[in-house]
């Protein structure tokens, strides 16, 4: 995509949304991925980043429907398709696939979700 994938895999300033939820969020993502990558045979990790995924695109979504967001529509789909590639998993979950789940959630943030900076109210 376009944007460096951080090592050690954290949050950093670099992603600040400035809502508190949302950033807060993000930094739970980055540790879900981590986590992952760090036991990818673990069933239980890859369980916990899929309901964090889920919780935060739903926050997300509900901040966007409130503000009256014009893009949700396709970031909703961007969030639907990323759900249903984690649903999709199975443990061990392969280095490709980590790389891809890093990937994704740094351009998703650093892209699409800075369009909404200052208009979610």
């Amino acid at each position: 995509m376009g944007f460096d994938i951080p090592e050690p895999y954290v949050w950093d300033e670099s992603f600040k949304v400035f809502y508190e939820l949302l950033d807060e969020e993000h930094k739970g993502l980055f540790k879900g991925i981590f986590d992952v990558a760090k036991a990818p045979g673990d069933a239980g990790a890859l369980k916990h980043l899929v309901d964090v995924t889920c919780k935060h695109f739903s926050d997300e979504e509900g901040m966007m429907t409130a503000a009256s967001y014009p893009d949700i529509g396709p970031h909703k789909q961007m969030h639907a398709d990323f759900v249903a590639k984690l649903k999709g998993l199975s443990t061990p979950v392969s280095n490709d696939t980590i790389h891809y789940a890093k990937d994704w959630l740094v351009n998703h943030i650093k892209t699409t979700d800075f369009k909404y900076k200052g208009k979610l109210g």
